[in-house]
């Protein structure tokens, strides 16, 4: 929605865009959290190779 568009919508419109777009951030990063949760117990469950360390 641009500038211009906002300008021509009712306060109603603008409040129920608002809450439409808050919940799908929440929604976003819950799902970030769940990823980088998952990809840190991967890291930490990859077995360490012998060679690897020094």
């Amino acid at each position: 929605m641009t500038k211009m568009e906002l300008g021509l919508v009712g306060d109603a419109e603008l409040v129920e865009e608002l809450s439409v777009l808050t919940t799908q951030t929440a929604r976003m990063r819950a799902r970030m959290a769940d990823i980088m949760a998952e990809l840190e117990r991967r890291r930490c469950a990859k077995p360490v190779h012998p060679r690897a360390r020094r």
